[in-house]
């Protein structure tokens, strides 16, 4: 297992969709983070199962939320560059490398 971080911009990204959808309704919110904390596990588990999408970046796709995580691996870690909305413009994590 190798630790999973988050650059600030994809926790901020990641407490505003938090936000969101707790906003919609209750406790989807938590369900919301429920399925980060899932994702995250298996990222650190194995960091390679999840494709390179972007030069040595990797996509993981969450399975009930129109999200992905973008991440590295750097140093023995994998470093979370984005928590991204399936359709938000994918220039916009590609400029944080």
């Amino acid at each position: 297992m190798i630790p999973v971080n988050l650059r600030k911009v994809a926790t901020a990204e990641l407490n505003e969709a938090y936000g969101w959808y707790e906003g919609e309704q209750a406790g989807l919110g938590e369900r919301f983070l429920e399925e980060f904390e899932s994702l995250s596990r298996r990222i650190a588990e194995n960091p390679f199962q999840f494709p390179i999408v972007y030069r040595d970046v990797h996509r993981a796709l969450f399975r009930r939320f129109p999200y992905s995580l973008f991440f590295r691996i750097r140093n023995n870690e994998a470093v979370v560059i984005a928590c991204f909305h399936a359709h938000r413009d994918p220039t916009i994590w590609e400029k944080r490398l």
